[in-house]
This record gives structure tokens, C-alpha cells and sequence, in this order.
């Protein structure tokens, strides 16, 4: 367009600055500076001056009209009514239309602003309210389901609030305003032509308004309308098959007709020419191509490419001059990784040759961002310009925490995402304020304490951090005073104070902090201004919609020959290559979605396009992006989610080029970015057998790491001599281990009670309340836990008469065997009638079998034991337990026969076949102890990994041990490795 425009507007040295260009969007005045820069950079002239550059208005990016077309002289205009106040009021209107029907919160919100939409739609192609009282209208919403007439009338009754509200306030509609600027630019041009030229160029809309505007541009002298890949070459019958396009062959006919190919690119150009009153045949070439023009021929084979569903039996008869594209390039990726890799090689190569221009197209933010990131492995820094939701920004997701948080009443994941924030504690104690993050993140591991600031004040002050926590409680506080019903316009200010305490001036610093402080203060006045209250449990979600409709664009920057695109920036573009990323269905083109007001018969009747208006728009951004030298159609075979479907535009190309298919693969840049993968490929991960140092070796045995030492080495070697834990996740699900700490509790509570009869149960309510259990959880397992506690309260009491008392519970105890400190914690020891002890351990599960005992692999009880025996436990009056072990038992929680609870000794007694004899269970273990001392603790043995992989484990060290790596081969290996020792002895 720039080549056409400098040697025909270019008279003397002003002339090119008298030109005026209407254009699209602010994004397109962008591209067309650039334009004119890089081809005064091919001429003779130093330089020039610009055409001045309004801006139409793209109501798709929310952009506003430009000054020429907004004049101070256009006071008979009225002013524009605040559409976030609209969208708060319409909620309002939507409440008092349907009452509690209509919901509340951000659900009401999210409908006030379909609502709104739809209105807006309406009004931007000239429908006054009373055109939906027609008869027509009424006539079809009659005969149409239930839910589709009440949402029409629901839709009526809000907009007649709406527009009384209007009236009253002396305001319009922005879409309607923006109609009658257009009008009134109109009828000034047309009355009293501009001295200079103007010309419109790149414009899309086919509102109506705006078509007789163009009308009459394209009348002034030296004026042009000049319309974006418009096809002069399809047949006059194709076109005529696109179907009526605004123009009905009688009145009584709706606008557009069924068979209308709205899907087709050039459809919403024969709808803008047939509103402008310009027949096809008044369209002329364009005089000038660019820098970057694709080869002539391809014109026709884009135009074949886009035939509608009648018209496309001619592919039949087409020959391979007519379906050759040239400089096209498919690439099918497996996977959306491996394609943002590949794109990314693409534009690496093309940034070789000096001077080559790349874009990326693609409606899929996903893989602009994978594909900016693998970007940066050459130090190439690419800037996606249609930019990233404010939701989706530092600024906005630390708004969206403090909403969070004080609507989960400061539970524990958001409230650490809040804290460890990178914008958060800003300043010279960042550090300081990060180390107190972590250190409460630690103490808030696992289930979720109480709600609120109080309980987080008493966790505070046992970690010791209550002058940090102060701080940040005065922060948090005024937000946790809010209650519903409050203005919102009152929670917005103290949301933003709140962030602005935490985190300074730097939230409102930046891009996205700047719009971030507009979205707030345009909230906050709107919300004044329409009296809203709201509930404060709901602000983080209305809050996130709300962002997530204001996008983030980067300032200049980036490479100045990369750009990466959505298909609204991407109009009017050029590049030398241009990548299309993302063609897969739903995405490229978008999934139509139908208005969820009024009826698609409705909008039809009315004139307004549907949902597959759209589809035509994608496959005109598609015909475009095809224009440049050389093009890649890029899809993946899956998303995140599974398979997915090749873009209809894609099926088609494939189609077309039938047996030529072949030549046009991309397959080079697939095994580029494989081979990147695999530059540095890794070896397989060995066995681990780590073979610490004797000192290192010596370290105390609890008496369950015992089984763990001699069942996976590697684990005890990662838990005693590394000392690594495990950390549970925030706000944890109750685990098996938290569950065994709770049953614990409750019984060592009664036991210090005294064991009273009819306590059990209230002391095992108070233990759940103190451990702050979760509802829902509670009322799953009591039931469990209380058959429990009672069989064992039976068998305690039961004890009793026999002679037998409880003399410990929950003790820990140690003793020195072999210079090695071993300890652990007593469950329970008893006392029984003849005066020896009986070692209780609790399971909340099923106990270890007679034959995991037998093959030393569940030792706990013996060890204990072997304390108690060497004196190494006290009892709850504080004296050392004496006496030998005569009882060893398992008293699980766990359902036997017919009830929950029993007791029961892993020793061979009775009638079973295996197990360890009572007598020698004590020397067994001892055996097995000395046995795990001298080959590990005290000896040289390696710390191998699942040196018994059929044994049970915690597998809380599987991904240290890169078990995944070497596991499934171990067999293999372990034979290989014999015959190699073999063959070398």
C-alpha cells in the first residue's frame, strides 16, 4: 500500500503530508510507519514526512475514534456513556428484572456483560430498540424453545431500564455515538469536500455506518478506498454463490440468506461493497506491490483454495498450474512443544539473511510464549504484540492474590503466593522479608490451619516471626473487615491500598501496572457512579474477568525483524516469511459461539451476522498471511488436553495440492528442533549406590529406620545421613500419617486422663477441633475412628480386670548398642499381670504380616523393646520402666470381620505355619540389628537403591534416586553385569 501511496500523493515535498489515511487501529498506524520507513529507505530522498493517520476505531480492540473523526464541532452529539458504569448498571437492571434467578456476584457480572455485548452488536449495525418489537421478531421468538423466548424478553426488559436510564442522563450508547460521528463526518465531507486528500485504507468493518462513510470517501476528490486482499479474480458466479450479503432480492427477505457462504473470506467484503451502494465491477487493482509480494500466480490458487461448497467441484478439472504453491511450506508437529521449537528454528534461519523480515501468526497466546521463550536460547528477544492479559502480569496477579486471600480467608496457597510474590516486601528488605516467607511456608505445610488472621498470629508467634507477621496483618486487616454488602467502589480502594502498603509504588509501576491502575480507578468510578455493593468473597473473580478483557502490549523493543501476532495485529502486515502457527480446529479458526440472549433466527431476521461470520474473517486473515514470498502452515497432532483436529484451511490445502503434497513438507526444521533435544543426549542413570565416609556412617538408628535400612539402603542414606524430608504440600489433603498423629493424640489423651470410661469420644472431638479437621473429613472418617476407639477402649478396660495397666504412651526412649544411639517412640508399653511388658504399636492401616517379621523387615516392636529392657523409657510419672518383654502387639484401626479395631502379634502363636517364635523374637532382632550395623552403619557396604524392590516404601526419595531411569532395566543390567564378572574371572 505504501509503494502505491508515495508516488501518488508525493507532489513537492509537502504532499505526502497532506494525505490523510483513515485506518483500523492504532496497531495498523504502527505497521504503516514502519512501512513507510523501510521503503524510504530503498529511495533516492533522505527522508519524508508521514500522511496524518486517524485512527477508524476497531471495536474488537476497544479502541476510540481519532480526532478528525471526533471533532469539538460535534456538540449535537451526545456524550457516551461510561460502558464499565453500563456494565454495572445493566447487573443492577438484570437483578430487579429476574431477582434471585439472575445470581449474583461475578456470575451476574459475567452476564451483564453478554448482555451488553449484544447490545453493543445491535446497535453497531444500526438496530433501534423498537426493531425488536416487530412483528417479524415477535413472530419468530413465538415459535422458537422456552429458554429462547424468556432471554429475549429478559434481554427487552433490561434494555428498555437501560435506555430510560440513558435518557435521563442525557448520554447514548458508545457504538451508537460512534455511528453518528460517522454520519456526521459524512455529511461535512460530502457538503464541503477537504481541501486534500483522504483515503481509507485496511478497513474490515462492515457496519453500516461506517460503509456509507466510505461511500463517500471514495467520492471526494483524490479520495480511495482501498480494501485488504480483496479477490478481483474469483468468477462472476462464485461470487454471486457467496449468497445476498446485506442486499435481499425482495424486503420481505431477511438480509442474509440461509445459504449465505459466511464462512467465505471475501464475504464480509461483498457485505461492506453491497452497504457502500459499490457494485463489484467498480473495484480496480490496486496500482503498486509491495516489497514483499508473494508471486503472482498464487493469487488464483489462494482464490481456488476459498471456492465455496458449489463452486469447489471444479477442483476436479483443475490442473497442477492452478493448484501449485509455491513458496507454501506445511509442517505437522506432534506436540505444541515441538512445535514452538521448530517455529522457533525457522525464524533462527531466516534471521541469517540480512535484511529478512519473519512474523509469526497465531490466535494461540500459548505458543507465542513457548515459541518467545525457546527464541531466547539465541539471544533473540521477541515481543508478542498482541500482548498478554492483565490477569496474567506481575501487577495483576498480585491484585488478583489480595483478592484471593481475603476471600479463602487467608488460606495457605494463596496467601504464600502472595507473600513470595516478586513485586511483594519490594525494596531494601526483600531478602529479609522472603526468609520470613519461607519460614511461615514451612510451618503451614500440610492440612489447613484455622481461617482467618488469628489462627496464622498463633503460628506466627510459635515460629517466632510475629514482628514480620504484625506487618503484614496490618496490611491484610482492613480487608478482612469488608462484609458483604459493602460499595465496591469502597472495596477497590482498599484492595489498592492494601497492595500499594506491600508492595510501593512498583505494582503500579511498568506496562502492566499502568493498566492496572487504569482498570482500578476506571472500577472504582464506575462503581461510585452506579451505587454497586458487592460481595467481597466474589471481588477476585469479578476482578479476574475484568483483566483478563484488558491485554498488556509491550512497549517498543524486541528484534526489529521478528514480530509475533494475533490475527487482529497481523492485519495489514507484511513480512518476507511468514509462519502461521497453531491451525488446528477451534483455534485457528476460532470455535463460533452463539449469542446466549437472543436466537440466531433473531439476529438473522434483524441483519446482524452470526457466529460463523467469523470462521470468514479467520479464513480472510489466512488468504492475507498467504500473500507473503514465503509461508509456513504450522499445526500440532494434540494440545494439553489430547488429539485435536487439523484446521478446515489446512484440510483444504491439502486437498488442493493432491499429489503435490509431498513437495511442499517442512521437515528440515522438525529435525532441527529434534536434534536439539538430543545435543547433548544424557547416558543412562546408574543404580545408585552412594559409599558415604566411615564418620558419615555413624549416625543414631530410630527404631523404624531399621526396617528402612535393610529394605532400600538408599533411602535410609538419603533420610539420616543427608537428613532430607519430604515437604507436604499447602492446604494438604488429611494424610495417612496425619490420621496416625490424630489417632495418637487421642489415645495418649485418655490415657493421661486417667482413661475414663464415657471420655474417649469427647477427648477425640476436642483433638479433631484442636487439629482444626476438615468438615467433610471429619464426618467421612468418624464414623471409622469411633468403631475404633471403641473396640480398643473395650480391650483396655478389659485389660484392666485382667491384671494388666497401661505405664506409657507416646514415650520416647534411647539406648547405646554397639556405640550406636538407638531410639524411638513407644506407642504404648503395658504392664501385664505376671509383671512383664507387653510393646503396643498403633496402625491405621493393616499391621505387618508373621512372614515380614520373619524375614526382618518389621522390627519396630523388638527394638522397642530392647529399650525397655535396657531401661531407656520412663513411665507417665517420670520413673524408668523395668522389666523384661513378654508381649509384642499390633492394635490396628483397620476392619476385621465384622467390626473396626483389633489386636493382634505378628509372631508365629496359634495355628500359624510361619513366623518368629516369641521366645526367639528378641535374639532374631538383635541379630538382624547387629547384621544392619555391620554392613552399613559400622561397615562398608554401599547404600543401594531398592536393594529389595518387592518390599513396600514411602517412595518419598523415588525422584532423588531417579528410580524411573533404571528400574525397569534393573534385571537386564544385574545379568549383564554377572556375565561380564564371568567372562572376566
Amino acid at each position: 500500500m505504501v509503494a502505491g501511496l508515495v508516488p501518488r500523493y508525493s507532489e513537492g515535498e509537502l504532499g505526502l503530508a497532506r494525505l490523510t489515511l483513515l485506518l483500523p487501529s492504532r496497531r495498523t498506524v504502527r505497521t504503516v510507519t514502519e512501512a513507510f520507513v523501510r521503503f524510504s529507505g530503498t529511495t533516492d530522498k533522505p527522508g519524508l514526512l508521514l500522511p496524518r493517520m486517524v485512527v477508524v476505531g476497531d471495536l474488537d480492540l476497544d479502541e476510540t475514534l481519532g480526532p478528525l473523526l471526533d471533532p469539538l464541532g460535534a456538540s449535537d452529539i451526545p456524550p457516551a456513556a461510561d460502558p464499565t458504569r453500563r456494565w454495572l448498571r445493566i447487573a443492577h437492571f438484570l437483578r430487579e428484572v429476574e431477582g434471585a434467578e439472575a445470581g449474583k456476584g461475578a456470575a451476574l457480572l459475567r452476564r451483564a456483560w453478554e448482555l451488553g455485548r449484544t447490545m453493543d452488536r445491535l446497535l453497531v449495525e444500526g438496530i433501534a430498540p423498537i426493531d425488536l418489537m416487530s412483528e417479524r421478531v415477535i413472530g419468530i421468538v413465538g415459535d422458537l424453545a422456552g429458554h429462547w423466548t424468556d432471554n429475549t424478553r429478559t434481554f427487552l426488559k433490561v434494555q428498555q431500564h437501560w435506555i430510560a436510564e440513558l435518557a435521563e442522563r442525557g448520554e447514548i450508547d458508545a457504538p451508537e455515538r460512534r455511528n453518528l460521528l460517522f454520519e456526521h463526518a459524512a455529511r461535512e465531507w460530502q457538503a464541503s469536500p477537504p481541501a486534500y486528500p483522504i483515503v481509507a485504507a485496511g478497513v474490515t468493518s462492515a457496519s453500516p455506518s461506517l460503509a456509507r462513510l466510505l461511500r463517500v470517501v471514495s467520492e471526494l476528490p483524490g479520495g480511495s478506498v482501498v480494501l485488504p486482499d480483496f479477490d478481483l479474480s474469483l468468477p462472476p458466479e462464485v461470487w454471486d454463490e457467496l449468497g445476498t450479503a446485506g442486499r435481499p432480492d425482495s424486503p420481505d427477505d431477511p438480509p442474509f440468506g440461509r445459504g449465505d457462504a459466511v464462512t467465505h473470506p471475501q464475504y464480509h467484503l461483498k457485505l461492506l461493497l453491497n452497504r457502500m451502494g459499490i457494485s463489484r465491477e467498480e473495484v480496480a487493482h490496486w496500482h503498486r506491490s509491495g516489497l514483499g509480494a508473494s508471486p503472482a500466480e498464487r493469487s488464483t490458487v489462494i482464490s481456488n483454495l476459498f471456492l465455496p461448497p458449489r463452486a469447489s467441484a471444479a477442483w476436479v478439472a483443475l490442473g497442477p498450474e492452478k493448484r501449485r504453491l509455491a513458496g507454501v511450506r506445511l509442517m505437522e508437529s506432534t506436540h505444541p512443544e515441538q512445535e514452538a521449537q521448530a517455529i522457533a528454528v525457522l525464524v533462527r534461519q531466516a534471521l541469517e539473511v540480512p535484511e529478512r523480515r519473519v512474523a509469526l501468526i497465531t490466535p494461540d497466546r500459548g505458543l507465542a510464549g513457548r515459541v518467545v521463550a525457546h527464541l531466547t536460547r539465541w539471544g533473540i528477544e521477541a515481543d508478542d504484540t498482541a500482548g498478554r492479559p492483565l490477569a496474567q502480569t506481575a501487577s495483576g496477579r498480585l491484585l488478583l492474590l489480595l483478592a484471593e486471600v481475603m476471600a479463602e480467608q487467608a488460606a495457605p496457597v494463596p496467601l504464600i503466593a502472595l507473600l513470595v510474590h516478586p513485586l511483594a516486601g519490594g525494596g531494601e528488605g526483600r531478602a529479609r522479608w522472603l526468609e520470613n516467607a519461607r519460614r511461615l511456608d514451612l510451618a503451614l505445610r500440610g492440612p489447613r490451619p484455622g481461617a482467618g488472621l488469628a489462627a496464622l498470629a498463633e503460628l506466627a508467634v510459635q515460629e517466632k516471626l510475629e514482628g514480620w507477621w504484625g506487618e503484614v496483618e496490618a496490611m491484610l486487616a482492613p480487608l478482612f473487615a469488608l462484609s458483604e454488602g459493602d460499595p465496591l467502589d469502597f472495596m477497590l480502594g482498599r484492595l489498592a491500598d492494601a497492595a500499594e502498603a506491600m508492595c510501593g509504588e512498583a505494582i503500579w509501576g511498568g506496562p502492566d501496572g499502568r493498566a492496572l491502575s487504569a482498570l482500578v480507578e476506571e472500577l472504582r468510578a464506575a462503581a461510585g457512579s452506579a451505587g454497586t455493593l458487592f460481595d467481597p468473597r466474589e471481588l477476585h473473580a469479578m476482578l479476574r474477568d475484568a483483566m483478563d478483557r484488558v491485554s498488556v502490549r509491550p512497549p517498543w523493543g524486541g528484534h526489529p525483524r521478528v514480530a509475533i501476532y494475533g490475527l487482529l495485529e497481523a492485519r495489514m502486515s507484511r513480512a518476507d516469511l511468514v509462519i502461521c502457527g497453531g491451525l488446528v480446529e477451534g483455534v485457528w479458526p476460532a470455535s463460533p459461539s452463539q449469542d446466549a440472549l437472543l436466537p440466531p433466527a433473531v439476529l438473522r431476521a434483524l441483519g446482524v451476522p452470526g457466529a460463523d461470520f467469523r470462521i470468514g474473517l479467520a479464513a480472510h486473515d489466512l488468504a492475507a498471511a498467504l500473500g507473503a514470498p514465503d509461508v509456513v502452515l504450522s499445526w500440532a497432532l494434540r494440545d494439553a488436553g489430547g488429539p485435536v483436529i487439523p484446521s478446515r484451511f489446512v484440510l483444504r490445502v491439502k486437498a488442493l495440492l493432491g499429489e503435490q503434497g509431498e513437495r511442499h513438507i517442512e521437515a528440515e526444521a522438525l529435525r532441527l528442533a529434534r536434534m536439539l533435544d538430543d545435543a547433548a543426549p544424557v547416558p543412562p542413570h546408574p543404580r545408585p549406590q552412594p559409599m558415604p565416609a566411615p564418620e558419615q556412617r555413624r549416625v543414631d538408628l530410630a527404631v523404624t529406620g531399621l526396617d528402612r535400612l535393610r529394605g532400600d539402603p538408599y533411602e535410609f542414606y538419603a533420610n539420616a545421613i543427608l537428613r532430607l524430608r519430604k515437604l507436604d504440600a499447602l492446604d494438604a489433603e488429611p494424610s495417612a500419617a496425619w490420621k496416625g498423629e490424630v489417632a495418637h493424640k487421642i489415645l495418649e489423651d485418655w490415657h493421661k486422663a486417667g482413661e475414663p470410661v464415657d471420655g474417649l469420644h469427647t477427648i477425640a472431638q476436642s483433638v479433631l477441633t484442636e487439629k482444626n479437621a476438615h468438615p467433610l473429613m471429619r464426618a467421612l472418617w468418624w464414623p471409622r475412628l469411633s468403631a475404633a476407639l471403641d473396640t480398643f477402649r473395650d480391650l483396655v478396660l478389659r485389660h484392666k480386670t485382667e491384671g494388666r495397666r497401661v505405664v506409657a504412651s507416646e514415650a520416647w526412649g534411647d539406648m547405646r548398642h554397639r556405640d550406636i544411639r538407638i531410639h524411638g517412640r513407644a506407642d504404648r508399653i503395658d504392664r501385664q499381670a505376671d509383671g512383664t511388658l507387653a510393646v503396643v504399636d498403633y496402625k491405621t492401616g493393616s499391621p505387618p504380616t508373621p512372614r515380614r517379621v520373619e524375614e526382618g523387615f518389621a522390627l519396630q516392636l523388638g527394638l522397642i523393646a530392647l529399650i525397655a529392657e535396657a531401661g531407656g523409657f520412663k513411665d507417665m510419672q517420670g520413673r524408668e520402666i523395668e522389666g523384661e518383654a513378654g508381649g509384642f502387639e499390633y492394635w490396628s484401626m483397620a476392619k476385621d470381620k465384622n467390626q473396626f479395631g483389633y489386636a493382634a502379634t505378628p509372631l508365629k502363636v496359634g495355628k500359624r505355619r510361619s513366623g518368629i517364635e516369641p521366645d526367639d523374637f528378641l535374639p532374631e532382632t538383635e541379630r538382624y540389628l547387629n547384621d544392619a550395623l555391620d554392613r552399613w552403619i559400622l561397615g562398608n557396604e554401599p547404600f543401594t537403591a531398592r536393594l529389595n524392590p518387592e518390599l513396600g516404601s514411602y517412595a518419598d526419595y523415588d525422584q532423588l534416586m531417579r528410580l524411573d531411569e533404571w528400574i525397569t532395566s534393573l534385571g537386564s543390567r544385574e545379568r549383564a553385569q554377572g556375565s561380564a564378572t564371568e567372562e572376566g574371572a
